[in-house]
């Protein structure tokens, strides 16, 4: 009878935290929201994050080309590293790095926030004066982190790259023209493409959990600590396994 007893609470846990988050999603996509706040927001979420991207983009290129180098010396193709770099970033490495990095940096920061305006009844006070704390405090954070995953995406793509060229051709004797030929031939368009789409459902994925976790959480500190502890397992456990299903159907036969 326990385990029957304990299976039943898991179900209707489950069933009730799907119920609140398509509630959840539903309002804060359907809602209104001030521009002005959302840009704000992209500020706090977004350009905040930029040097932990930029920074972390360089180690990843310079890893890369070191690693990729000596692989594809053994076989007489290093003059291929800037096409392993190039694909291997803008398909994998940054859409996944740059949406674990921004749950660490900033979706814990927007679960840890929410949870205090609840903590502090901060969004109880908004309900008595009729204004809507989804569509003044969720909807603006939803459409930052909407907005600016794809945008650092593709800043780290970018330092990726170029740090990866300037070893190549600094330190690894690949010249410009081998480095640069190499990913113009092989480095499509859906590539890029296929990159952002997946930064975009990461995007939609941790900014959801994040809202979630903060919304939801019991309103003290040991409550909003271990929302904010969730709010970065759950984010990067969510991107790794949307990450798997997005490749199988891009890349794919599944």
């Amino acid at each position: 009878m326990y385990i029957f007893s304990k299976i039943y609470g898991l179900t209707i846990s489950l069933i009730y935290s799907c119920l609140n988050s398509l509630h959840l999603i539903i309002s804060i996509i359907s809602s209104k929201f001030n521009i002005r706040d959302c840009i704000d927001q992209i500020n706090t979420v977004g350009v905040n994050s930029l040097i932990i991207i930029m920074t972390s983009g360089t180690f990843i290129g310079l890893v890369l080309s070191l690693q990729g180098y000596y692989t594809l010396a053994k076989f007489g193709a290093h003059s291929l590293l800037g096409t392993m770099v190039a694909l291997s970033v803008l398909r994998e490495l940054g859409p996944v790095v740059t949406a674990m990095l921004f749950a660490g940096r900033a979706c814990s920061s927007i679960t840890s926030e929410i949870g205090l305006m609840k903590a502090t009844d901060q969004i109880n006070s908004l309900k008595m004066m009729n204004v809507s704390p989804i569509s003044f405090i969720l909807s603006t954070r939803f459409w930052a982190c909407i907005i600016s995953v794809p945008v650092l995406t593709l800043v780290f793509c970018s330092v990726s790259i170029i740090a990866s060229y300037i070893l190549a051709e600094g330190g690894l004797g690949i010249g410009y023209g081998e480095f640069w030929s190499n990913i113009q031939s092989s480095v499509n368009i859906s590539d890029i493409s296929n990159g952002l789409i997946k930064s975009l459902v990461f995007a939609f994925v941790i900014a959801w959990i994040a809202l979630y976790q903060g919304y939801y959480c019991v309103p003290n500190s040991n409550g909003i600590a271990k929302a904010t502890t969730k709010t970065v397992v759950y984010c990067c456990m969510s991107v790794l396994g949307a990450d798997l299903i997005l490749t199988s159907i891009m890349f794919g036969e599944v």
